[in-house]
């Protein structure tokens, strides 16, 4: 048999569902695709009960052996009662399932909604919430997973994209320009935060990887879960103006220090994980570009006006490193 261009092009519904049945489910047959691009999700259906959420990694992503230590501590934090969507231990007696070239996890379906961070109690729940998982974050140490590298990350990923010409010809004299002083400021930002305490983070706790029903909250995706500053699971939360960051900043802090210290400096951080974020997401979609979902769901990443537009926000990213850092009412 020939091989496929792309391993997720094997990943067929009969080759799905015959993973999760070989893992001890009692399938239906029932199989419906979810939206995700990094890795496949499915909703599989399961005799006698709801059904169940699978995920088949991205083959070549993360070993095994750093699965299996989101799965740890995604159980660590579920045992501490903390509100997340961990992987189920299979009936085959595992979190982590092979089939063929696949790993895959299983997960409970849950419904709900985007946290409305509009409001000064949704901030002050999730506030809570990331204390006691930082807490438990802090309690042990990632061996195989890597940390979160601003200033590599913002050269490695900028190079890559540039020396596979990525850059339209006509901007690419703006994007080599621009790219030496975003590195000089983030540097500078980051020596302002000074020593920071590296943990084990959510590491992409954005309002679409936290649901919302009934009034409870509920995180889930634990897959770029990292070692990394407790600041980078709060500021992905923060929106609107320099103010309106302030005042939502405050919130989060309060119900944050209900339950673990936070260092004030670490606000330093969040324009240079800003600017690391903008150039880590055209990074992914250029590594990304051999997988026929990419081209066919971002058509726009090879225009031109992609990348000038890229470029326009970076440079705003740029004024924004070189003006004051967010801070609370009320203090420094």
């Amino acid at each position: 048999m020939i091989s496929s261009t792309h391993p997720y092009d094997d990943l067929t519904p009969d080759v799905i569902l015959d993973a999760v049945e070989a893992a001890g489910f009692e399938i239906n047959g029932r199989l419906f695709a979810l939206n995700s691009y990094e890795n496949r999700v499915y909703q599989v259906g399961i005799e006698g009960r709801r059904p169940i959420i699978a995920k088949f990694y991205r083959p070549g992503r993360w070993s095994e052996a750093q699965i299996r230590e989101e799965h740890v501590f995604a159980d660590e934090l579920v045992a501490a009662d903390i509100p997340l969507v961990g992987p189920l231990t299979m009936p085959s007696g595992d979190t982590l399932g092979r089939h063929g070239d696949f790993l895959f996890a299983v997960f409970d379906q849950h419904g709900g909604q985007a946290p409305d961070t509009s409001t000064t109690d949704t901030l002050y729940r999730l506030g809570q919430w990331l204390g006691q998982l930082h807490n438990r974050g802090a309690t042990d140490s990632f061996r195989v997973r890597p940390e979160l590298a601003i200033l590599p990350g913002i050269v490695d990923n900028s190079r890559f994209l540039t020396e596979h010409n990525w850059v339209p010809d006509d901007l690419r004299a703006a994007w080599d320009s621009l790219i030496p002083d975003l590195i000089k400021h983030c540097a500078h930002r980051i020596e302002d935060a000074g020593e920071v305490e590296m943990i084990r983070i959510h590491g992409d706790c954005h309002g679409g990887n936290i649901l919302v029903r009934e009034e409870q909250m509920l995180f889930v995706d634990m897959d770029d879960c990292r070692t990394g500053p407790a600041i980078q699971d709060l500021w992905l939360l923060l929106n609107g103006d320099a103010t309106d960051q302030g005042a939502q900043f405050g919130e989060l802090l309060e119900g944050y220090e209900m339950f673990r210290p936070f260092n004030r400096r670490e606000r330093h951080l969040i324009e240079p994980l800003r600017c690391y974020r903008q150039i880590s997401h055209c990074a992914w979609l250029a590594k990304r570009w051999d997988d026929p979902a990419f081209p066919r769901f971002f058509p726009w990443f090879t225009q031109g006006r992609f990348w000038s537009d890229q470029i326009l926000a970076l440079r705003e990213q740029l004024a924004a490193l070189q003006s004051p850092s967010v801070s609370v009412p009320g203090q420094n």
